[in-house]
């Protein structure tokens, strides 16, 4: 579900119309079936196409969730690391999204997830069985797993309450002088570009810390350890601080090296068991393409 505020710009036009620029990445005939099957209110009431919108309504979109049978187990040989009754760890690969969305319903981490495991918590819906968290499409890494609706729910509550441990590694441009930062500046949506997110006032908290790992000419490998779990968060911090990630095509400020999309990785993970109440951490190998560049440097 997801609540927008009607501003200036969406005000005094065709709800499906304001609904498109606010948010942009929804297709029109996904905004169209929503209207028809009542699943956009606004100020809590259904509307139609061709009701008019007001300065400061409140447009609710419910998600148009697949039936189950749309959502159909895949064979994409997905790498976990790690499974056990309550939990599993799956290693993403750059390119794959981690659940189906409006006109996504195949080769996304979930379909994999259904081919590979017997169990799967319920309590997110058909389209994110397991998912409590995730990554963008181009970033490779861990995510964990829930396998039933307990774990679920232990593991959203540590997420909430920023106790799980998440170490990125990445690769930005241009040369970082300060061993270590922390970047604190709330997250948002662009006001210039509704597609992408930003530092902007009225955003919400959020924290990445960083540390040098190496440095080399014109780059700079670091570790990211998030506090908060906002939105690209990491990609649109680095690129507030003048270090975008390279490879990073929406934040990115330089021409695409390769086709690999933004050099960040999801390198460990640790969170309390929700069964045993044990402290478990796991750790991954970078991707090939990010150690051959670096190697390159």
């Amino acid at each position: 579900m997801k609540k927008l505020l009607v501003n200036e710009e969406a005000a005094k036009m065709r709800v499906d119309k304001a609904i498109k620029i606010l948010m942009p990445e929804y297709s029109r005939a996904y905004i169209s079936k929503c209207i028809e099957e009542e699943k956009i209110l606004l100020n809590d009431a259904p509307v139609k196409q061709s009701t008019i919108t007001k300065l400061n309504d409140e447009i609710t979109i419910l998600d148009i969730e697949p039936k189950a049978l749309e959502v159909t187990a895949e064979n994409l040989n997905l790498n976990i690391i790690y499974e056990d009754n309550d939990v599993a760890i799956v290693n993403k690969p750059k390119g794959m999204v981690v659940h189906p969305a409006a006109g996504i319903y195949e080769n996304t981490l979930v379909n994999g997830l259904l081919y590979e495991l017997d169990d799967l918590s319920e309590i997110n819906g058909v389209i994110r069985p397991g998912i409590v968290h995730r990554i963008d499409k181009d970033t490779t890494g861990l995510l964990m797993i829930a396998k039933n609706d307990n774990a679920s729910k232990l593991l959203t509550e540590q997420l909430k309450a920023h106790t799980c441990k998440r170490t990125y590694h990445a690769l930005v441009y241009g040369v970082i002088d300060e061993n270590r930062g922390r970047i604190n500046a709330p997250i948002g949506r662009s006001k210039d570009d509704r597609k992408k997110m930003a530092v902007v006032k009225d955003g919400k908290s959020a924290i990445t810390n960083f540390k040098v790992l190496k440095r080399f000419e014109g780059f700079t490998y670091i570790e990211c350890q998030l506090e908060t779990g906002r939105t690209h968060q990491i990609r649109v911090h680095l690129e507030y601080i003048g270090h975008p990630l390279v490879g990073d095509q929406t934040y990115g400020r330089r021409k695409v090296i390769g086709d690999k999309g933004q050099f960040l990785h999801a390198k460990t993970i640790g969170f309390t068991h929700p069964t045993t109440n044990e402290w478990v951490e796991f750790d991954s190998e970078l991707p090939d393409y990010f150690t051959e560049f670096m190697n390159s440097l």
